[in-house]
């Protein structure tokens, strides 16, 4: 139990009713999970509205009711407190709720369109190596040193943020390593939480389906920035023309890291090949098991963040050049078959064209490169043709398939893809809606030495259609497939 007034710091109320000595058990915003003596808070979403649901919330023992707009029967035994946000409150008050856990670690926030998952698994292998407890929240999965728990969102409910770190506390954990979307700053998702320090990979058009505009995203991202305290440090990529704008209204202690401009942690790629890169950051020269200029990238991202934390530089550059990145991250798929096969996770323009174009390096000239790409249902349709036109540009053969539809039509999005395709590149395209028919087929049209890449799901195991997930690995069906073709 905790008291109201306590819950309440730092909460901007507009107005009180009712006892504010109340004691609370517990904190729901889901209005079918109420208990005695609980806060409800209401929030409007995308799809409902809270404050709708507040009578239901009393009947299941709500004792406090934290809303935007008083509703119309006012039940005496009740308090009600009224605030400008209740979805920036809830993190405020989930904060106090858990004791501000995210004060008692360093906790690591990091942003951009690309990058997010590989950056921020990186850190918590880089740290785990060097022998501290750790937990990481992300796409892929919630980790609590080697405990697995599934995640659902790029960055969790403020409920379930600080209840993690809770756990991640009573596990001994010192550090948290955090992705955070432009959707989570959007809709106050992080309020309340005690960064140690926020990096920002890069950002290009993306989530348009939701921001609307690209300016509204670069400021989703930015008031990342924009909330860090004094006592924290900004990292940001140099060489995005967008990173300098996230360091402009921070009170953090401003840094840089890039390949192409003066930063306070400069690389430089000196061998690119499909084993690995060797770079060299300050006077070392680093091999790494990553591959791609823009794994350099987040590299560079992870080394100035340790270095930032305090860590000393040999030991940080020692322990990262031994480390794998994250699944579904230009994961190559039983290395030293007759073909090469690739599976990533890219389902923006920008992160394909990074992708086709490492690919690019590698070629020697007379391999093919076969795509096998989709784009997403219920997502920003405006990227569409682009990363059509990007597969035709980088591809000798793009078959075009269903990822995710949601509740879309496979096939329509499909179409939309090929709005994107040149009358000359027409002739190098295919359609098969079923995915599984798609990396089969690419898997028929390979010669020897020919490259494979297989985008859009990375790590996933499912293929959600209207409503519904179905098991479907990328991995495990090209691996299976590669195999029925090995000779």
């Amino acid at each position: 139990m905790t008291a109201l007034r306590d819950i309440l710091y730092k909460v901007h109320i507009t107005s009180t009713s009712g006892d504010m000595n109340v004691e609370v058990s517990s904190i729901f915003f889901d209005s079918r999970k109420g208990k005695p003596q609980s806060m409800f808070i209401a929030i409007k979403g995308l799809q409902s509205d809270g404050h709708q649901f507040i009578g239901q919330a009393i009947n299941l023992g709500a004792t406090v009711i934290v809303c935007e707009k008083l509703p119309e029967d006012i039940s005496e035994r009740v308090t009600y407190v009224t605030v400008k946000s209740s979805a920036h409150s809830l993190g405020i008050i989930a904060s106090n709720f858990y004791g501000n856990p995210s004060a008692k670690l360093k906790l690591v926030g990091v942003t951009g369109t690309n990058g997010k998952t590989t950056v921020a698994t990186l850190l918590y292998k880089l740290y785990s190596s060097m022998g501290f407890r750790c937990g990481m929240l992300s796409t892929v999965v919630n980790r609590i040193v080697d405990r697995d728990i599934p995640a659902t969102h790029t960055t969790p409910d403020p409920l379930q943020i600080n209840q993690l770190l809770v756990q991640m506390l009573e596990a001994g954990c010192t550090h948290c390593f955090m992705e955070v979307s432009s959707h989570a700053v959007d809709q106050g998702r992080i309020e309340g939480l005690n960064f140690s320090g926020a990096l920002f990979t890069n950002i290009t058009h993306d989530h348009l389906d939701y921001h609307r505009t690209f300016e509204s995203y670069i400021r989703a991202k930015k008031g990342f920035f924009d909330g860090l305290s004094s006592g924290a440090f900004a990292l940001v990529n140099v060489d995005d023309k967008r990173g300098m704008v996230m360091l402009q209204n921070t009170k953090a202690k401003k840094y840089t890291f890039g390949l192409k401009k003066p930063a306070d942690f400069k690389g430089k790629i000196i061998t690119n090949s499909i084993e690995g890169l060797e770079l060299e950051i300050g006077e070392r020269h680093v091999w790494f098991k990553l591959i791609g200029d823009f794994n350099a990238y987040n590299l560079l991202t992870v080394y100035g963040a340790a270095c930032l934390l305090g860590e000393d530089s040999e030991t940080i550059l020692m322990k990262l050049s031994a480390l794998t990145g994250a699944s579904g991250r230009f994961e190559l798929v039983l290395p030293g078959s007759r073909f090469t096969a690739i599976v990533d996770y890219a389902h923006t323009p920008d992160a394909l064209k990074n992708v086709l174009e490492t690919i690019e390096h590698f070629r020697s000239g007379n391999e093919q490169v076969i795509a096998v790409v989709g784009c997403g249902g219920n997502r920003d349709k405006t990227k569409r043709p682009l990363m059509a036109a990007i597969a035709c540009k980088y591809s000798n053969k793009i078959i075009f398939t269903s990822d995710n539809p949601r509740d879309e039509d496979p096939m329509e999005i499909i179409r939309e893809m090929q709005t994107g395709v040149s009358p000359s590149d027409v002739r190098k395209t295919l359609v098969m809606v079923d995915r599984e028919e798609a990396i089969k087929t690419a898997c028929m049209l390979a010669k020897d030495k020919d490259i494979i890449l297989v985008a859009g799901k990375g790590h996933e195991t499912y293929q959600e259609i209207k409503g519904v997930k179905h098991a479907f690995d990328d991995h495990e069906v090209l691996e299976r497939m590669m195999k029925m073709f090995a000779s």
